[in-house]
């Protein structure tokens, strides 16, 4: 194993550019910039690479220590998770506004901690502003005037945390081994920030009752029996038309690239409500961007004592008059909630077709109810997603599948010639056949389910090209 990346913190107050200053220390734009006070709530870990040296930057939402309202209590909590991890702890404070009490009391507050810690005057753009930039340092830290827009300044900066933290001469080192990608995606308030927690075993991301908590996404890495896992827990996405903010609209944008770069997607979906059109869209969004895709109905022990309650209020109603009798009487009927279990799956089915590949699995966040299951589905959906199927291995299968059965009578008769896989995630194959069109939907359903049947794609959607064959192209020879 190699040695912990030493940790880099941003901090400071609402609006001063800590999100400008992490996407330029960190080369990326994982955290959503926009004018608008408050967009980052969790921590948002990424890596900065200087001088062949990694530091691990870690942006917090803005803080405001007295504020009792529930969001901002949970950015400072969450923040405070992020100070008593860090080797060097970065306060922005913005050089346009001066030194405002809020930055006093903050730079108290880190000083109290014990950590070493600088002072990011952001926004210094000219010459004047640098020599104003001097008066900061009555924080009584290092000052480096920085523009994080333009970046003018952060090389100091990065030269300066690379020799406090004794990192010289630590060459930045590759992941022993590579890391699953799982993005947790679903509509506002499914519990998507809940089951994050749980598999991580802290609580990472902020969690409320207020819908769109969650505005960046935030990663987390699980190891678990040995493997690494990399979770990202997105915004809600809701429907276009009910994304007013800006930030919100970013965060439904970013979620959606987190599925492009995922090798799983959890669609969270919450049980008590079932299957509704918004959860149809992000399965649809997770099915076209190639990850593989567990299905997670959420909140089921909600769903189980409404189901409950339903079938005793029935039971009353079928014998209105039959007698009261004593609790200690009372003997009901013993609930089948392995019927109820099939029952929903079957509605999970139904109205998510497409997603025919997609294990359904049955928990509560929560509770923690039938959680273990999901590191499994996981494992298995990661490992079809990347499989490769070797091409003998594959003209030998060929040879046996009836291509005849999945033709209508009128179809002129299919021939493929060769098979082969072109890449993985997904596993993606070249078809060369006898066709001059391409072939029929239903057709190419017939082999992915004869492919699924024999080499087990459990998870993860499957893709065939088809080689058109042009007039008066020799063929490779009959499979």
């Amino acid at each position: 194993m190699t040695a912990p990346t030493p940790s880099l913190v941003i901090v400071g107050r609402p609006n001063v550019g800590k999100s400008s200053l992490f996407n330029r220390l960190t080369g990326t734009r994982r955290s959503i910039v926009t004018n608008e006070p408050g967009i980052t709530r969790d921590r948002i870990y990424g890596i900065a690479e200087w001088r062949g040296h990694s530091l691990e930057v870690v942006d917090t939402g803005g803080i405001v220590p007295d504020d009792k309202a529930l969001i901002p209590r949970e950015i400072l909590r969450q923040a405070r998770v992020a100070i008593d991890n860090a080797a060097l702890l970065v306060l922005v404070v913005d050089s346009q506004a001066g030194i405002t009490p809020l930055d006093e009391e903050l730079a108290r507050l880190l000083r109290a901690t014990g950590k070493s810690f600088v002072v990011a005057v952001n926004k210094v753009d000219t010459q004047r502003q640098e020599v104003q930039a001097a008066a900061f340092h009555a924080l009584g830290a290092p000052v480096f005037p920085i523009s994080a827009e333009h970046g003018s300044g952060v090389d100091d900066l990065l030269d300066f945390a690379l020799d406090r933290l004794a990192t010289k001469g630590i060459a930045a080192e590759e992941a022993e081994d590579e890391a699953v990608e799982v993005a947790i995606v679903g509509r506002p308030n499914v519990g998507k920030s809940t089951l994050l927690n749980l598999l991580a075993g802290e609580e990472r991301s902020i969690v409320s009752p207020e819908p769109g908590t969650t505005r960046d996404t935030v990663d987390t890495e699980v190891r678990h029996d040995g493997r690494l896992y990399r979770f990202v827990d997105t915004a809600g996405i809701r429907k276009k038309g009910k994304t007013k903010l800006i930030a919100e609209k970013l965060s439904v944008v970013m979620a959606r690239k987190s599925l492009e770069r995922a090798h799983v997607a959890l669609l969270v979906v919450d049980s008590a409500q079932g299957i509704t059109q918004g959860d149809a869209t992000i399965a649809a969004y997770a099915q076209r961007s190639g990850c593989g895709v567990i299905i997670v109905m959420n909140k089921w022990d909600l769903a189980v004592e409404a189901a409950q309650a339903s079938a005793e209020r029935s039971a009353a109603a079928a014998h209105p008059r039959e007698k009261k009798k004593s609790p200690a009487e009372k003997s009901p009927a013993p609930f089948d909630k392995g019927k109820l279990l099939l029952d929903y799956e079957k509605l999970v089915r139904e109205k998510l077709k497409f997603l025919s590949y997609a294990p359904v699995t049955f928990l509560s966040a929560k509770t923690g109810e039938r959680v273990e299951k999901l590191y499994p589905l996981i494992q298995q959906a990661a490992e079809a997603h990347r499989r490769r199927v070797p091409t003998p291995e594959l003209n030998r299968w060929l040879k046996q599948v009836d291509l005849q059965r999945g033709t209508t009578p009128k179809a002129r008769p299919v021939k493929i010639y060769y098979i082969t896989q072109a890449t993985t995630r997904p596993p993606t194959f070249l078809l060369f056949t006898n066709q001059k069109r391409p072939l029929h939907f239903s057709y190419e359903r017939f082999l992915e389910n004869q492919l699924r049947a024999k080499f087990d794609f459990t998870g993860t959607p499957v893709r065939l090209i088809q080689r058109l064959r042009k007039r008066g192209e020799r063929t490779r020879g009959a499979a």
